[in-house]
């Protein structure tokens, strides 16, 4: 029986002018390697530029939320994965992740809800069926993989602890 993985993206190299006066990948350029890491994942299923052309469809990001978990540097490969979190009849949820390549650890995960849009009416549009029989064979094995430990978080203050007396 082999292992279910998620979706392997092509690995990128964090670049000089993605440096930030810190030394290390500035924010804004996180969110940019996520994106191409969508690209690939998104150019797999068939729901990329190619899609757009012929269906005049596409899917907008309508939430995505970045968790950063190790620092990157310039010249460091990093490696990027894949893996769709659920999809209905007009939106899918995928989760990214990017690991330091040659250190093995998770660096980022970036958790993003994208919607189908007819882009002649601007307006959300139920997935064709081809489209969605494609999401769901990726969903069928993508099941299966453990909920990553980012996904579904929200930004807020942990409760405080009662602070008992002594």
């Amino acid at each position: 029986m082999s292992r279910v993985e998620e979706f392997a993206c092509q690995d990128q190299i964090v670049r000089t002018e993605w440096i930030d006066y810190s030394g290390h990948m500035n924010i804004g350029y996180y969110l940019l390697v996520f994106e191409y890491a969508a690209r690939d994942f998104y150019a797999h299923l068939d729901l990329s530029e190619n899609y757009r052309a012929r269906e005049d469809c596409a899917q907008f990001a309508v939430e995505t939320h970045i968790n950063f978990l190790g620092e990157v540097r310039e010249g460091d490969r990093l490696r990027l994965t894949a893996q769709l979190l659920g999809h209905d009849d007009k939106r899918n949820r995928a989760f990214y992740r990017m690991y330091h390549a040659e250190k093995g650890y998770l660096a980022a995960t970036n958790e993003v809800m994208y919607l189908h849009v007819d882009l002649k009416a601007r307006r959300s549009a139920p997935w064709p069926a081809d489209a969605r029989a494609r999401l769901d064979a990726v969903w069928c094995t993508h099941k299966t993989l453990p909920m990553p430990e980012q996904a579904g978080r929200a930004i807020g203050f942990a409760p405080k602890k009662a602070v008992s007396a002594v």
